[in-house]
């Protein structure tokens, strides 16, 4: 007698087991009591307090020591649970939510589930949480602690939906949202969105991490369903919320021309303006996490292929000593040394793998940096304060050239109102200093464009505030929003600038530069899309 709906019935264990080994491993344990938490409920309550902290971290791409999650225990419990523990109490609970009820003490840990389809128990591997090491102000190091897929899939469970359903959902309520003009929502609705593809990309290089480290412990059944989620989310993705960005931009548009007749907008219209250009920005960063999920995509299925081609490799591999096969024998008879190069010539059959590459004769080849796990002492015989003089020059010229090209299309959108890369091209081709400004060399006007592109708007009053709110260490590298701040404050002759809009023109025919410096001695041809600037300015009543 056949039960259809037996079938996939280990998946349905998997879930169960979940919650089973997380019960299993808290009960009878009698440092919950000690601490104070005595029913079920509280012990519960903690552990996935605990598991969000976690999954929080994770997503944020930040560490997650032991200490950060003791300082979390310590917060929660003095601000909601009011137990009587002192910060090291705390700590130790952390401790042994971490390292007792969600890595059961290092073991692993298995739940049986029984396929009726095979007619067998099947063992299924449970894991909540992973660690890596990360070194805090790259000194001292620590363990760091993230979720792995069964620990998200035991957090995003509660919401009982389904996981290849959430990206779905999430996008209907949003589209919903913003029909209805609900712009708050709706911005709550996309944040959602982004989250749930950050998950997707997380899979992924999890994934890709289980199979470097054994392709065996992971199944076709799991590259199966991340292959489909995968392609659930590429499809949905790109083309929807591109027209909602499209959509969201017009209505800004909207917006701002309605504020131009009145002169003034109401309180809750600047409410609906601030909400509808987070909105757009958040939609950019979920078109570019499509671009990231598409692209590890493809190296996870370049790499899975490459392990089991490697894997079917090794079987074919014949193992001998070569004490018994090669010494022994040479020593009983010696002529046997002048064919030696039929025993090794199996070793050299393969064509090898590595491409020469003539550019590299001519560079200065440098000693690969010892890993992390190695503690190496060298003598150093040079100038160490020459040294990093030098490289601060060096990062100093870099930095003019960056503030250089920004400097250019700044002056010339503040000009102009309204410019084009296209426009930009004539006006450099007769002025080499021009030129130099605005393509010092291929990566730093490729830096800036992609910047000015994926911030698609510069809010110039937004910057100044979070500048005035916010006390952080000065950027060593290239941030535009700092450096546009700077640019402006030191020329104000470029009036008073309140928007830098940013924008690629699909139907446009591209721009192509010619003869753009490489920055390694050599020219090349850039070849773009048309982008077009546009600059908003203050008046001088303010509006």
């Amino acid at each position: 007698m056949r039960y259809d709906f037996l079938k996939a019935f280990p998946k349905r264990m998997k879930t169960v087991g979940l919650h089973a080994l997380l019960f299993a491993n808290s009960s009878q344990k009698s440092l919950w009591k000690e601490c104070g938490f005595e029913t079920l409920a509280e012990q519960m309550n903690m552990i996935f307090a605990v598991l969000l902290y976690i999954m929080e971290q994770s997503l944020k791409e930040e560490a997650c020591t032991m200490d950060d999650i003791a300082v979390f225990a310590d917060a929660v419990n003095a601000e909601h649970f009011r137990k009587d523990m002192s910060f090291d109490e705390c700590r130790a609970l952390a401790d042994f939510i971490v390292n007792v009820v969600l890595s059961n003490e290092g073991r692993a840990m298995y739940f049986t589930g029984y396929d009726f389809e095979q007619g067998a128990f099947e063992q299924l591997h449970i894991s909540y949480v992973a660690n890596r090491i990360v070194y805090i102000d790259r000194e001292v190091r620590r363990t760091s602690y993230h979720l792995t897929d069964d620990g998200y899939n035991l957090l995003l469970g509660t919401l009982e939906v389904e996981s290849n359903l959430k990206l779905t959902i999430q996008e209907l309520i949003f589209q919903m949202h913003l029909e209805k003009q609900s712009y708050d929502k709706a911005l709550d609705d996309i944040k959602n969105v982004f989250n749930l593809m950050q998950i997707q990309l997380q899979k992924i290089r999890e994934a890709m991490l289980r199979i470097r480290r054994n392709v065996l412990d992971y199944r076709v059944g799991d590259y199966e369903r991340l292959l489909r989620d995968d392609m659930a989310t590429i499809d949905e993705t790109k083309e929807k919320f591109r027209r909602y960005r499209d959509l969201v931009q017009s209505r800004v548009r909207e917006m701002e021309a309605g504020q131009v007749d009145v002169r003034s907008l109401l309180p809750e219209d600047e409410e609906k303006l601030r909400h509808l250009r987070e909105i757009e920005r958040y939609l950019s960063r979920v078109i570019d996490e499509h671009q990231r999920i598409l692209g590890s995509h493809f190296d996870l299925k370049a790499l899975y292929t490459s392990e089991l081609e490697k894997m079917a490799e090794m079987s074919l591999v014949r193992r001998f000593s070569l004490r018994t096969e090669l010494f022994d024998k040479a020593l009983k008879n010696p002529a046997a040394l002048g064919r030696l190069d039929a025993f090794l010539a199996p070793l050299f059959n393969r064509a090898p793998a590595k491409i020469f590459n003539l550019r590299k004769i001519t560079e200065e080849q440098r000693m690969r940096q010892a890993s992390e796990e190695e503690m190496t002492t060298e003598d150093m015989d040079f100038d160490e304060t020459a040294w990093r003089e030098e490289q601060e020059r060096l990062q100093q010229e870099k930095l003019a050239k960056y503030e250089a090209c920004l400097a250019f299309l700044l002056e010339t959108a503040a000009e102009r109102g309204t410019v084009r890369l296209s426009a930009l091209l004539e006006a450099v081709q007769a002025d080499e200093a021009k030129r130099a400004a605005l393509l010092p060399d291929v990566r730093i006007f490729k830096e800036v464009m992609v910047e000015l592109l994926k911030t698609a708007v510069i809010d110039v009053e937004a910057l100044r505030e979070e500048k005035a709110s916010y006390i952080r260490e000065e950027a060593k590298g290239f941030c535009l929003g700092a450096m546009a701040l700077d640019l402006l404050a030191e020329h104000r002759a470029w009036g008073r600038i309140r928007e830098v809009e940013a924008r690629k023109l699909y139907e446009e025919e591209p721009v192509v530069f010619h003869g753009v410096p490489d920055g390694a001695g050599g020219e090349c041809v850039v070849r773009c899309s048309e982008v077009v600037l546009r600059v908003r300015k203050e008046k001088e009543d303010g509006v």
